[in-house]
């Protein structure tokens, strides 16, 4: 095989309660081409789509370093390699645009070395990469999952997720680095704040499941990361008294942010996209917002 391409999902993190454990997979997506180079250049990277100019073209590029570093992992030298990016989901949003690099060069390398390694491996490189589970698991796997490190070994669990339950994201034109958004974090947190998030992570996944509303309107709200992380985020206040009055049933940050996803039902969704866009509008500040669907399949080869 002397080419591959990789398409891998956007996706969104935490869901509230689930800080750096919980995503889940969502309908957009960056794709990725790789081509053994027939020349003695080591690497050029193309990068296509609206924010294509802030994509690196050097080694330092997330998508080669994941690249280079399977083959590492299998004691191989990595080839020469051209490698086409076409972005689909927006940089720096809190939507996982670096899973889908880590994902996409993990899966490239993989392939084009002859598959030495299992899905599960390939997990495991990921989640060492990208220091946590909550992005890079449903970016491989697809759907809403939970990922519990039991000592060495991560447990995957599959969310039920209720298909009447839509996802819309609220993305600005802005962005907010992971590290600025987990330098406003505390270090340690009270028993009431951590009694709060487990009893509403409980009933998140029950509502996720059954689609009972009330027990969303609940199981949306956090302790440990939104409370602190808001401020970060102009108009997020805003946004959440749009998204609610118009008849989400909460709103939450997407990983680490700036965009904001609520989830809502179809019989609203229209109205909910509508009242999020224009509050964003009346502050002065340029977004897009869409309702979107859970990806059940995750990172594709062809």
């Amino acid at each position: 095989m002397s080419k591959v391409t990789i398409s891998v999902p956007a996706t969104t993190a935490n869901l509230g309660v689930g800080f750096d454990c919980l995503g889940a997979a969502l309908t957009m997506a960056n794709e990725f081409q790789f081509v053994l180079a027939n020349t003695d250049t080591k690497l050029k990277i193309n990068a296509f789509g609206k924010e294509a100019t802030k994509v690196g073209t050097g080694e330092s590029n997330l998508v080669y370093r994941s690249f280079v570093y399977l083959y590492k992992q299998i004691e191989q030298t990595p080839p020469n390699i051209e490698i086409s990016i076409k972005l689909g989901v927006p940089l720096s949003r809190g939507l996982g645009s670096s899973a889908t690099a880590i994902i996409g060069g993990l899966l490239g390398a993989n392939s084009l070395a002859g598959n030495p390694l299992s899905r599960d491996e390939i997990m495991n490189m990921a989640i060492a990469i990208e220091g946590h589970p909550d992005n890079v698991v449903p970016a491989l796997l697809g759907n809403c999952l939970l990922s519990v490190l039991d000592r060495d070994t991560w447990q995957i669990s599959s969310i039920p997720w209720h298909q009447e339950i839509i996802p819309v994201v609220a993305i600005p034109d802005f962005i907010l680095s992971t590290a600025q958004a987990r330098s406003v974090l505390p270090t340690e947190y009270s028993r009431s704040d951590a009694i709060f998030n487990i009893s509403r992570m409980g009933l998140l996944l029950r509502a996720l499941a059954t689609n009972n509303g009330d027990w969303l309107k609940t199981a949306l709200d956090d302790r440990l990361h939104q409370p602190y992380r808001q401020k970060l985020i102009t108009g997020y206040s805003q946004l959440r008294q749009a998204a609610i009055s118009a008849g989400a049933y909460g709103m939450v940050i997407s990983g680490a942010g700036p965009t904001l996803l609520a989830l809502t039902n179809s019989a609203q969704v229209n109205r909910v996209v509508k009242s999020m866009t224009e509050a964003w509008s009346d502050l002065g500040i340029e977004a897009e917002v869409r309702s979107l669907a859970l990806d059940p399949v995750g990172a594709k080869i062809w």
